[in-house]
């Protein structure tokens, strides 16, 4: 074999690698954005049963094929206490058992007489859904080609990276450098290393499984590369944690310990198998007698034994394994949070659209409440004349304006992601919702102004005014909640209630004008408070429409 045919499987090899990497991507994204709405259902309904939680786990990430995404999404949710630690726990030992189909997907193409026929059959989707892709018009159908497209270009890396082991196993240079990796332990760092650099597992044990079937390595070579993968895996989940809370931290070591304790489990299981039998049986040697002629099926099976049985040790133990984590990953000193800064979010999450959103949401929802809370301190300040929360006001009013650049830039970066139809119109609603929260906290500074105008002049609201602007603080509350009830839950009945209780805003709006007039003619107000009053009274009511626009986006997204 001269230079050229090894520089040529070299390459191939890599563009297969590529392909399988891109492929396991697009199909991932797809996924994800088709079943999107049902993810997020379906997480919603973790409870306390461990069980519940692995069949969750598994689900998820046999459905959008990403063990990664998955475990991202946990974070995330664990990060803003959706979750708690145990049921995130119980999620990642489902999800290390779905991934575990892509094996199973590439064992299937690897079968037959001629082990490329059913790679040819499968990879002829990506064909079919290219077409879907570029002719289809409506965005189902679009993200139907994309799935298929991804599932045929897994077959076509596969393909490719299947050629180009066969290439090197007719080189006995390198068949015998890669028969004297025998070290147990070497090999699981080599399969640690490797997945941690291209960050995904799948396409690492489906190297190994190629790697098997065309003789280049043993079946236990295979085993104990595939095992590296398991804790190479963890690398996603620890980049998200990094930037995250320690409760995300947390999450990202049980993960670690999870396939940790997997791999010491098996690796003292293989040392005790061996001495039992004189180096006699293996694992591979079982496997072999499992599934005779067919190591790609070997080593596919072996991999979701492996993780199955991983779980139902790690399943009673899960209460020690989130304790270890607390232990290692302490609690950590509560930060200055006067800087304005993210409470949900983080850049980690734009990995994982579905999470991204949904904490996107729970952004705009606290910044809904900031701004209720400023709108409701300069009301405070203006009646009472207090200014001695004005330092608060501030911070929070310099938080809004950095949350409605921060929220946009954010939602415009996800929209460059996949998305189902629903979470693209959200997106679209959120940049408006921003500014009209952004909007509350501006007329709530201009309530303030009028407060310093007011002690200034050294006057003050009569008790009638006092009254009606006591009336109108109560309508904005009960308008709040309306609102966000209906932006929460997606409630058109708390949208209605919102409504009414907006036109009651504006006919005390025009009640507080009519009756100040009144009483500035008969002397019961006094001028100097006038303008201030009146344009309270205008700005109340602008606020009560911004609240109502942020209500009024559910109907665009039913």
């Amino acid at each position: 074999m001269d230079f050229i045919s090894i520089l040529t499987a070299i390459l191939t090899l890599m563009a297969g690698i590529g392909v399988f990497l891109v492929a396991c991507t697009m199909m991932s994204s797809n996924l994800e954005s088709a079943a999107s709405r049902r993810l997020k259902q379906l997480f919603s309904h973790t409870g306390n049963n461990k069980l519940i939680g692995v069949g969750i786990g598994t689900l998820g990430t046999a459905a959008i094929q990403s063990s990664g995404a998955v475990t991202v999404m946990v974070i995330g949710f664990v990060n803003v206490g959706i979750m708690s630690l145990t049921q995130a726990a119980t999620i990642i030992y489902g999800a290390n058992i779905g991934t575990t189909v892509t094996a199973q997907l590439v064992a299937l193409g690897l079968s037959g007489s001629n082990s490329l026929s059913t790679t040819v059959l499968f990879a002829a989707f990506a064909g079919i859904g290219a077409f879907m892709m570029l002719f289809a018009k409506s965005d189902a159908w679009k993200k139907t080609g994309g799935i298929l497209t991804g599932f045929g270009m897994l077959f076509v890396g596969l393909s490719m990276m299947a050629n180009a082991m066969d290439e090197f196993a007719a080189l006995d240079s390198v068949k015998l450098f890669l028969a004297s990796i025998r070290n147990p332990l070497l090999l699981v760092l080599l399969g640690t290393i490797i997945t941690a650099i291209i960050q995904s597992s799948s396409v690492m044990t489906s190297i190994a499984i190629t790697m098997v079937v065309t003789g280049l390595i043993a079946l236990d070579q295979g085993i104990y590369l595939t095992m590296g993968s398991n804790i190479g895996s963890c690398v996603v989940a620890i980049i998200a944690g990094m930037t995250s809370g320690v409760a995300a931290k947390r999450t990202a070591m049980i993960h670690l310990l999870f396939n940790v304790l997997g791999v010491v489990l098996f690796l003292c299981a293989a040392l005790a198998l061996s001495l039992v039998t004189a180096g006699v049986w293996s694992f591979g040697t079982i496997f072999e007698h499992l599934f005779p002629s067919a190591p790609q099926l070997q080593l596919a099976m072996f991999h979701t034994v492996f993780n199955v049985t991983t779980m139902l040790v790690a399943l009673p133990l899960t209460n020690a394994l989130v304790n270890l984590a607390c232990r290692i990953i302490k609690d950590q000193p509560a930060k200055d949070t006067n800087e304005p800064h993210l409470y949900f979010l983080d850049p980690q999450m734009l990995r994982t659209p579905v999470v991204a959103i949904r904490q996107l949401k729970a952004e705009v929802e606290n910044m809904a409440k900031l701004a209720l809370q400023n709108y409701q301190r300069s009301i405070h300040n203006v009646t009472a004349l207090d200014d001695s929360e004005r330092d608060e006001f501030n911070r929070t009013e310099d938080q809004l304006n950095y949350l409605n650049r921060e929220l946009v830039h954010y939602a415009l970066l996800l929209s460059n992601n996949q998305l189902s139809e629903f979470d693209h119109q959200y997106l679209v609603s959120t940049i408006r919702t921003v500014s009209d929260l952004e909007r509350i906290g501006d007329y709530a500074k201009n309530i303030i102004e009028y407060a310093d105008s007011l002690r200034q002049q050294e006057v003050r609201f009569s008790d009638y005014a006092l009254k009606e602007i006591d009336q109108m603080n109560t309508l904005i509350s009960r308008l709040y909640d309306a609102a966000m009830q209906a932006y929460h839950k997606m409630d058109m009945t708390a949208l209605g209630l919102a409504n009414q209780i907006e036109d009651e805003v504006d006919q005390l709006t025009d009640e507080m004008e009519r009756n100040h007039i009144q009483r500035l003619a008969l002397g019961i107000c006094k001028p100097q408070a006038g303008t201030e009053y009146i344009s309270l009274a205008q700005n109340s009511e602008r606020v009560a429409d911004h609240l109502i626009n942020v209500a009024k986006t559910i109907r665009d997204l039913q």
